[in-house]
């Protein structure tokens, strides 16, 4: 009974040896944004500490507590939320990436989106875009469009992102639709997750 105990044990320690050390390959090889659930005082007109306004006229917010906007955060204490305008501009943000995102590999994005129905008149579903580029908020490829943002409770979505070239930079859009098309809307942003090497199939 006692050598069943102790072959158990050494296959318990073993699968939790390798477990970990799968574990700490995975983090190791994860790619990160600073701040990437957005925290920071509550504020209007006010992009997140660590991130930069990448169009002009963008000026995000701080949520909640302003323009009619209550929705609790999906994680932390804030989040941000970019809009569309009437005029035709939209509001993107980014930073550079803690390492680069190599050419025709695939990584996996996961971050929480919502949309606020009362959102000071800018309250029509939008969609998000994901860009990459190489340099400061350049946005040379696009990533990823999502559908149009409908859900006002958080839902997580997870996006598979295949450059085609190295990207060092990751800009996040509020987007309507292309032909001068314009709508004042908005979509939330929060508690972006480390990014992944896609799983293998």
């Amino acid at each position: 009974m006692r050598d069943y105990s102790l072959l158990f044990f050494a296959f318990l320690l073993l699968f939790t040896t390798r477990s970990f050390v799968e574990f700490s390959k995975e983090q190791s090889l994860a790619i990160y944004l600073k701040n990437p659930s957005f925290e920071d005082q509550p504020q209007d007109a006010t992009t997140p500490t660590d991130w930069h306004p990448c169009n002009p006229g963008t000026t995000p917010d701080i949520l909640p507590g302003f323009w009619g906007v209550e929705t609790e955060p999906s994680e932390g204490e804030t989040y941000v939320g970019l809009i569309t305008r009437s005029d035709g501009s939209r509001e993107a943000i980014g930073q550079r990436l803690s390492r680069p995102l190599k050419a025709k590999s695939c990584y996996r994005l996961v971050l929480d989106l919502a949309h606020s129905y009362t959102y000071a008149g800018y309250n029509k579903p939008i969609k998000l875009r994901v860009w990459g580029g190489s340099n400061f908020c350049e946005k040379r490829e696009l990533l990823w469009e999502t559908e149009f943002i409908e859900n006002e409770d958080w839902k997580t979505f997870t996006l598979n992102l295949l450059p085609k070239k190295e990207v060092k930079y990751l800009i996040l859009e509020a987007f309507y639709r292309e032909e001068n098309a314009t709508r004042q809307g908005n979509v939330l942003i929060d508690n972006i997750r480390p990014i992944q090497i896609c799983p293998r199939a």
